[in-house]
């Protein structure tokens, strides 16, 4: 037991807190000679390699895990890091039922992490790289996963404002869009990764789609809830059907997905069936549809937590 936690995602963070000041001094000793022939001989024999989370290989490679090599120290860096990254969200995720203050910082954390990764480490390891990369060693896959913590932060935010039943419809409609937002932001960015890696794994992007057409249907009933307290009942009917056809088409394939994504639908319908027939007896309003229909407004709330790298300081000698 690391200290002195039962999760096992504390404990490997612990873990990767210990090593990683290690790694970033010895890289820093290793750059003031890289330009030594015996450094270049060692760093050519490191045979550095890493197995991919999020490649198609690790789904359907029937003969085990693709593994990626590169000789590089900061390939080991970023890999770590990503993996850092990884057990953050996987802690927050723990946390969220229990402590959802902490698990929505933690997941800002990652997005930290995440994007220090794109901006600072990866472009750093860039020159060094020549054949093929895992997802994880390209920018725009970090940068992805940056936005991807941003809106399971900001996700959490809404559940708690949610389960306070203090926050206005309005407010909760804007919310959920924004998590929308955010997630067709990291869509477009895992798309132009696939310039730089082979393959993303198909499950990951259904996680992502599946996610944004939750918060998407969300937002929309929101958003009728909202019209309806206007006296729209019409425009919020519209709104509704709309939401609901376009949930049924993004429905996932994965079963725990689907009963999650059922009972959303279901809550929706419920509210629609209310308000036609409240409509049918009290205001015959004619409803709308497509392009007549308003869209929810986004709002965004979270900020990453800013990555600060640590070193141990002390001076490595290496015998050339």
């Amino acid at each position: 037991m690391s200290g002195g936690s039962t999760s096992c995602y504390q404990q490997e963070r612990l873990r990767l807190e210990q090593y990683l000041p290690l790694l970033e001094n010895f890289i820093s000793h290793a750059d003031f000679i890289s330009g030594n022939s015996q450094m270049v001989l060692w760093t050519s024999q490191l045979k550095i390699r890493w197995s991919s989370a999020l490649s198609s290989w690790s789904l359907f490679n029937l003969t085990g895990p693709k593994f990626f090599q590169i000789d590089n120290l900061r390939f080991e860096l970023s890999m770590n890091l990503f993996l850092y990254g990884a057990i953050l969200w996987e802690r927050a995720s723990e946390l969220l039922a229990a402590e959802p203050k902490q698990s929505a910082f933690i997941f800002r954390e990652a997005a930290g992490v995440f994007h220090y990764l794109a901006h600072e480490v990866i472009p750093s390891l860039q020159p060094g790289i020549s054949g093929e990369r895992p997802p994880e060693a390209t920018p725009p896959v970090c940068v992805a996963l940056c936005l991807l913590c941003l809106a399971e932060s900001q996700a959490v935010y809404i559940r708690k404002a949610e389960e306070a039943g203090n926050t206005s419809f309005g407010v909760l409609s804007k919310l959920h869009h924004g998590v929308v937002g955010l997630l067709d932001e990291s869509t477009v960015q895992l798309f132009s990764a696939l310039e730089e890696c082979n393959a993303i794994s198909s499950h990951f992007l259904e996680f992502i789609s599946s996610c944004r057409a939750l918060h998407e249907l969300r937002s929309q009933k929101y958003l009728a809830e909202v019209l309806k307290s206007d006296d729209h009942v019409g425009v919020a009917i519209g709104v509704l059907r709309d939401a609901l056809i376009t949930a049924e088409k993004e429905m996932p394939g994965v079963d725990a997905w689907k009963d999650v994504f059922r009972r959303e639908i279901g809550k929706a319908a419920d509210t629609l069936g209310k308000f036609e027939r409240e409509n049918e007896f009290v205001w015959h309003e004619k409803v709308p549809s497509g392009d007549d229909l308003p869209t929810p407004q986004a709002n965004k709330i979270v900020k990453i937590e800013p990555y600060q790298p640590m070193k141990w300081e002390r001076e490595l000698a290496f015998k050339l």
